[in-house]
């Protein structure tokens, strides 16, 4: 079964999440820092960095993957992400399929969604007020990329949860396209014909191929 991974709605949610929270320079955000403190001040560092760094805006893909790595890592939770995009599988994972999921997963948005980071230059992003109450230990942070030329504002969302580490993304959303549901059945449908191992070979397969290209996405959809 062919696995569909690609389409535009997935690039542009990974691209926004990747691009607006994967090149922090700043410090280790204190954990007591708020939700939409933090995305607040990772965006700005971002933008800045997008704007200025030589590398990026020569289009260095090793520079950007190497970024995205060092950086965004420490701001997302991509075993619960993980965990929700498998589903109700994830109970049936043994720790060791559970452990390369998660970084197939991972490694695989990073490669193909690293070259968005340049992206991002000619973009502002505006974080709304906080609505939801931490003290519930997982919130929504609303924000708008704001586009040049007078183009609507893209609504991009993000869910947080608050861990000994602090505050950690696990899913992200663009006009309401939340990044976890648009792979789930996609998932669902190689576990189906293949199993759990089935699922791990083919994103490995993924991650193989575009490691061979620099991480750099092959084009078209």
């Amino acid at each position: 079964m062919q696995f569909t991974m690609f389409c535009s709605a997935r690039k542009l949610l990974v691209a926004l999440l990747l691009a607006t929270l994967g090149l922090g320079y700043g410090g280790r955000a204190s954990a007591a820092e708020a939700p939409d403190a933090l995305v607040r001040r990772i965006s700005g560092e971002v933008i800045n960095i997008a704007k200025t760094d030589e590398a990026i805006l020569r289009g260095n893909q090793q520079r950007v993957l190497a970024l995205v790595r060092q950086h965004v890592l420490p701001h997302i939770d991509f075993e619960r992400m993980t965990s929700l995009a498998v589903g109700r599988y994830w109970r049936e994972a043994t720790p060791q399929q559970r452990e390369r999921l998660t970084e197939e997963f991972r490694d695989l948005l990073v490669h193909v969604y690293s070259g968005a980071i340049a992206q991002v230059k000619d973009k502002q992003l505006v974080v709304k007020p906080l609505r939801g109450n931490p003290r519930t230990g997982e919130v929504i942070v609303q924000s708008e990329v704001i586009q040049k030329g007078g183009a609507e504002p893209i609504e991009l969302n993000y869910r947080l949860a608050d861990g000994p580490s602090g505050w950690k993304i696990y899913d992200v959303s663009v006009l309401d396209v939340w990044l976890v549901q648009s792979y789930r059945s996609t998932f669902a449908n190689e576990i189906g014909s293949g199993g759990i191992d089935g699922l791990i070979r083919t994103l490995d397969a993924k991650n193989a191929k575009l490691s061979g290209k620099g991480g750099a996405p092959s084009g078209g959809s």
